[in-house]
């Protein structure tokens, strides 16, 4: 039996939606946003209506602090464990801190893996601030999540091109599982041969636009929710 995972997937905080770099996808779903805090239970009928059976929780961490923090994701998933497993997110800018910060997620919450975001941070995957978490990730044995491609958020798009930057991390870090969000468009043949080169680079297929406007099951994934290394759904192969 096939069990349909959404690998990317984040429930809003209030302070999540209102924050300005979201206008645009404000205006792509072309309704009224809620002001106020969401239950869990409207995720969870979402994904039923999609047939989503599990979903990969994301906490976001930008500058501006935590917009979904880490603790919150982890009582939600404690909440329905049957439903959803736990994303990291850290604080790029302290990077010391950020990896204590994973190494408790995972160890403690038991959390799957770990996503940053370039874009957000206005920083290629190259910066330096991201090779300690590299490193982390592989010791923990959980992949790094990230999107590749251009940003639906009002935010520079340039630091998701594939190559040179994953292609250049998946060179300095052969053993991290690198899971490259929303496809890479416009640059998706660059993140295809990527993929192709890097035996530990995979392609999570969730188009950009369609996560723009509702959740959805944007990929098949073996074993996703016990741990979330890789898509049977990878492009590439």
């Amino acid at each position: 039996m096939t069990t349909i995972v959404d690998a990317w997937a984040q429930h809003p905080t209030a302070r999540f939606i209102a924050h300005d770099m979201l206008a645009s996808l404000r205006r792509w779903t072309g309704g009224a946003m809620p002001t106020e805090e969401q239950p869990i239970e409207l995720t969870i009928a979402a994904m039923d209506a999609a047939g989503v059976d599990h979903a990969l929780l994301s906490a976001w961490h930008g500058p501006e602090g935590a917009l979904v923090s880490n603790d919150e994701v982890a009582a939600w998933v404690a909440a329905r464990p049957d439903r959803f497993s736990g994303i990291a997110s850290v604080d790029l800018r302290r990077p010391v801190a950020a990896v204590r910060e994973l190494r408790r997620c995972v160890t403690e919450l038991g959390f799957k893996g770990l996503r940053v975001l370039p874009w957000l941070w206005e920083a290629p995957p190259t910066d330096r601030r991201f090779y300690p978490l590299y490193a982390a990730c592989v010791e923990l044995g959980v992949p790094f999540c990230t999107q590749v491609g251009h940003t639906g958020p009002l935010r520079p798009s340039e630091v998701g091109s594939p190559i040179p930057y994953v292609d250049q991390v998946a060179l300095d870090f052969p053993e991290l599982v690198i899971v490259g969000g929303h496809i890479g468009y416009p640059w998706t043949e660059e993140m295809v041969a990527v993929c192709r080169k890097h035996e530990n680079v995979h392609i999570d297929p969730r188009p950009t636009r369609r996560a723009a406007t509702r959740p959805s099951s944007s990929a098949t994934c073996a074993a996703a929710a016990a741990g979330a290394r890789s898509c049977s759904a990878r492009t590439t192969r």
